[in-house]
């Protein structure tokens, strides 16, 4: 079991690469990644460094998951597969308008890739728009794992948990300043966890109190057997690597960093104060 606090979005420095052990690609939700690009990583990180990787919003947001088997053939032929045994999870993110659809969701788990080399199958049903550039074969025999966040309230749903837990996928665990739901549950052997603000979504900082609550959650399902992963997607203020590493000095038990002069620290309002969820187009 292992526990991974870290942030968002990539390329960032080296320095930073060097002070977590994971990075989620957020660039992979807004276009396809480029194969020189991923070799690029590869070289620049550990050996033991995993990046989790956003599914592509025109399967999650604009197909909303109907008829996606050549969109994912094109996502996995874009070059992820050069990511070998540095390969983490992958995020699948519904938008707010999207409900519950038991049969949907069924199909759609169905059509995930399990290993990499299954992964490579599909790829290899890319459309003409990859061809010359896509990365069809796999390099590692590494298992993958899957993720979904959703933001609608019709997912607090023992069907749904049922269902997640059936196709072996995890519950993202997705803490939105009460913007939108924050549903609860183990589903899967992992656990994966995005922190967009603690007060305000995608702003705010996590204050020390906030930080050691989720310190002691991350110890619990780590002590359960699971694997963690954690990451801040606070970044308009540049507050996620801060925090990322805020966190892994809680878990290690070692002096929690000092705040970088120019950041503004978090206060923690009662949480009665936070904005109620509304549904969004």
């Amino acid at each position: 079991m292992r526990m991974r606090p870290a942030f968002t979005r990539f390329p960032v420095t080296t320095t930073r690469r060097r002070q977590v052990e994971t990075i989620e690609l957020n660039g992979s939700f807004y276009s396809l990644v480029l194969p020189q690009s991923v070799r690029r990583w590869m070289a620049e990180t550990p050996d033991d460094f995993l990046f989790s990787v956003k599914g592509s919003r025109f399967i999650t947001h604009m197909k909303r998951l109907k008829e996606v088997e050549v969109p994912l053939a094109n996502f996995f032929a874009s070059g992820l597969l050069a990511l070998g045994p540095k390969f983490g999870p992958l995020l699948w993110q519904l938008p707010p308008s999207f409900a519950f659809d038991e049969a949907r969701l069924e199909a759609f788990f169905r059509m995930l890739p399990r290993t990499q080399r299954a992964a490579a199958s599909l790829a290899s049903k890319h459309d003409a728009r990859l061809e010359g550039r896509a990365v069809v074969e796999a390099s590692h025999r590494g298992k993958l794992r899957h993720t979904l966040e959703v933001r609608h309230p019709s997912f607090d749903d023992p069907r749904f948990h049922a269902l997640l837990k059936k196709h072996d996928v995890a519950l993202c665990i997705a803490d939105t300043a009460g913007v939108f739901p924050e549903l609860q549950g183990v589903t899967a052997d992992f656990v994966y966890v995005r922190l967009h603000g603690d007060t305000k979504l995608y702003e705010s900082g996590y204050s020390r109190a906030a930080l050691t609550r989720w310190a002691k959650r991350v110890r619990a399902w780590s002590d359960a057997g699971q694997d963690v992963f954690v990451y801040f997607d606070n970044d308009a203020k540049v507050r996620a690597p801060f925090d990322a590493r805020t966190l892994r000095a809680l878990l290690d038990g070692r002096t929690v960093p000092r705040l970088p002069k120019g950041i503004a620290d978090a206060g923690e309002p009662a949480r009665e104060t936070w904005p109620a969820w509304q549904p969004r187009p």
